[in-house]
């Protein structure tokens, strides 16, 4: 069960129903409510709800979990040609029958990228509403639009409607199912026609975000409605760390999704590079980093003393050649800001003295949406880039830079006696060396169950152009953004395409098409390899005939949970059924049927471990796989049979993989591919050491 804690108040009948804010009863079972603190302990402590007092008795007899309700996070005109994925692609018949819910901060429906000409009525199977206020309509396109929120738990920015006010929302489901919309671009940067991957099927929206954030059972009700409106696909572009499945309702919700045959495509989060860091990690859910594009948005800077450097930046305008004095914020500070005034450096808010920096480009350490400079009067600002530059929205003109060219900026600007500098205004450049994983993409290993490699794969997730809202920048119908919020709906929208092919198959079987076909990424530009990228870089076309899928179903994923200690009780919290870790014959995830291998082990210590998998022929019905292993010198992999041979579609077939070696190094890196001439499946395989 689920609750939200606010003030401790004495309990009667009257007040059940007013604290009372969601029943879930569709998909699972459960509650939220306004309890105290204390009122949750007991709570906890108890098996019988019965047992409590008079508060919401008729809900439900049994406890299984309580735990507070926590705010999360939010975490095209190049990328989708960028993946191998052209305008000319085939299209599935069963495309403009697939549903897309997008679980975010709502939606611009006058936008361009949704409009429904030429749309027929939605599936027949649709079973959602669309909340109408607020001059919000639904159309052929978007089929549907709910919103959620607690009363009085909103701010004048916010609209109680679908409509999204904050761009998030807009910018996310475009990159999934958005129109073609040509001469797209923001003031003239990444100019060309936007799109969706899936520009044909329909969407359905949940807006569970707010400016104050997104709310835990919002989003629990959000998946619950979902899965009861009849959608194929969830997106959610959020999360947080958590320290169980079980006190996470994306793991929950997602849960119920698969059981009802819905994939549910997750961000991986936006705290990296830093390994563990690494959220939304339920083997049931696709979890998805970001990588670059080969088109970069650079914002160039020009100093008094001719020298350049390539920033980066999002600037609609800049100062474009016009050269202004430049000031090191830490020779700037306010000495009304008392003992703040050390932290001018930053150019944190307040900090600056204003008669110092008006009209100048102010350095800066740390970085900022610069408000600090803007009101101080400063002119531009150059900020250093931090682990997590997502692409701020700057209010000013501004370049970032890395910390060796911010120390060359520093030191011209203190050892001359009259410097300047000048922003220009953003501008598109080549990136040769994409695609590789953003700094900011979070990183494995997965924190809740170790042997399960995650991230999943990338995807684009880098300097992104989509649709916009215009309550956000009115100026901007489209606009640019980066974070693993911008990749996961480009793999969502993959996993559509490839369920318009096969309307029939499973999450899994989905997810393993995807991840068995991605490309193969650099561990030479990603240290942390496959705990940075996963199996690799995305691949729409060849994850339509991947040969072979490692396909799972619910009891798969209950075996591997009671292996892990999970008792009965807070089991069938997930499962909403009467499912017993006593009788679910129970296993580790060292056998889970996934398309990766991931172990960990030791630091200097030997190892010997196998794996079990199933593997069903979704390609030739007469066909023999062989595998084919590589893996350096001090990782053995042994594939028992090595050889499968299939006289039907949809026949399966068993093998094991035996891992032998010694973990002297951090990440160990080899690979299975099962080929049949035509098809490559390819599993990565990783042993990794703890790390810190």
């Amino acid at each position: 069960m689920y609750f939200s804690f606010k003030n401790n108040v004495e309990c009667s009948n009257q007040e059940a129903s007013n604290r009372l804010i969601y029943s879930y009863n569709k998909s699972f079972h459960g509650f939220a409510a306004m309890l105290s603190d204390e009122e949750a302990r007991k709570l906890s402590e108890i098996l019988f709800f019965s047992k409590l007092t008079c508060c919401m008795n008729s809900i439900m007899e049994e406890l299984v979990s309580v735990f507070p309700s926590k705010q999360r996070q939010l975490h095209t005109t190049r990328s989708w040609n960028f993946m191998g994925f052209p305008l000319t692609t085939p299209r599935g018949p069963f495309e403009s029958d697939v549903i897309i819910g997008i679980i975010d901060t709502g939606i611009w429906p006058e936008s361009k990228s949704f409009d429904d000409a030429g749309f027929g009525p939605p599936p027949s199977r649709w079973k959602g509403i669309c909340q109408s206020n607020h001059n919000f309509t639904c159309n052929n396109k978007i089929i549907g639009a709910r919103y959620y929120h607690l009363q009085g738990n909103i701010s004048e920015m916010d609209i109680p409607s679908p409509r999204d006010s904050e761009g998030h929302g807009t910018h996310t489901s475009s990159i999934a199912v958005g129109r073609l919309v040509t001469d797209a671009s923001l003031a003239g940067l990444a100019g060309g026609t936007a799109r969706g991957g899936v520009p044909s099927a329909r969407i359905a929206i949940y807006k569970v975000c707010w400016s104050n954030g997104c709310s835990d059972i919002d989003v629990l009700a959000a998946f619950e409605d979902a899965i009861k409106d009849g959608v194929d696909i969830i997106s959610i572009s959020m999360g947080r760390y958590t320290y169980n499945y079980f006190e996470d309702p994306i793991a929950i919700g997602s849960f119920h999704a698969m059981k009802k045959n819905i994939l549910t495509s997750s961000s991986a989060g936006n705290d990296g590079p830093y390994n563990f860091t690494v959220e939304n990690c339920a083997p049931w859910l696709l979890t998805v980093a970001a990588s670059t594009i080969d088109r970069k948005i650079v914002a160039r800077i020009k100093l008094g003393n001719g020298e350049e450097f390539q920033g980066k930046a999002v600037n609609i305008d800049g100062l474009d050649g016009k050269m202004y004095p430049l000031i090191f914020g830490r020779n700037a500070p306010n000495i009304l800001a008392g003992d703040n005034a050390k932290d001018s450096r930053y150019c944190y808010e307040g900090t600056l003295d204003g008669e110092l920096v008006k009209g100048k480009v102010v350095l800066c350490d740390g970085l900022s949406n610069g408000s600090g400079p803007l009101n101080a009067g400063a002119i531009g600002a150059i900020m250093e880039i931090n682990r997590a530059n997502v692409d701020d929205e700057f209010l000013l003109p501004v370049s970032t830079l890395e910390s060796k060219n911010i120390i060359q900026v520093q030191n011209y600007a203190n050892n001359t006696s009259n410097p300047k500098a000048s922003i220009y205004k953003s501008e598109d450049a080549f990136d040769a060396a994409a695609p590789y994983v953003a700094p900011f993409s979070s990183r494995g290993p997965n924190p809740h169950s170790s042997n399960i490699l995650k991230p999943d794969l990338t995807a684009a997730g880098v300097d992104i152009l989509a649709a916009w809202s215009p309550l956000s920048n009115p100026k901007v119908p489209y606009n640019i953004m980066s974070g693993t919020s911008v990749a996961c709906p480009h793999t969502t929208s993959v996993a559509a395409y490839v369920k318009s092919f096969n309307p029939t198959w499973s999450p899994a079987a989905i997810k393993s098409a995807l991840i068995t076909t991605a490309y193969v990424m650099s561990s030479t530009k990603n240290v942390e390899a496959e705990l940075a990228y996963g199996a690799g870089h995305i691949n729409p076309l060849a994850a339509l005939s991947p040969g072979l899928i490692y396909d799972a179903q619910e009891i798969d994923y209950i075996k591997i949970l009671c292996g892990e200690g999970y008792i009965t009780t807070i089991l069938r919290l997930i499962t909403g059924d009467q499912s017993s870790c006593a009788s679910a014959n129970n296993g580790t995830v060292l056998d889970l049927n996934y398309p990766t291998f991931a172990l960990q082990t030791q630091h200097g210590e030997s190892f010997s471990t196998s794996f079990r998998r199933t593997v069903t022929n979704v390609g030739v019905s007469n066909s023999t796989y062989y595998a084919a292993v590589n893996a350096p010198s001090n990782l053995k992999i042994n594939v028992e049979p090595n050889v499968l041979s299939f006289e039907a579609l949809l026949e399966k077939k068993s093998f094991s993989v035996k891992l032998e070696g010694d973990a002297y190094k951090t990440i160990i890196s080899g690979v299975l591919i099962w080929s049949d001439g035509i098809h490559n499946v390819r599993s990565p395989i990783v042993v990794y050491t703890s790390l810190n």
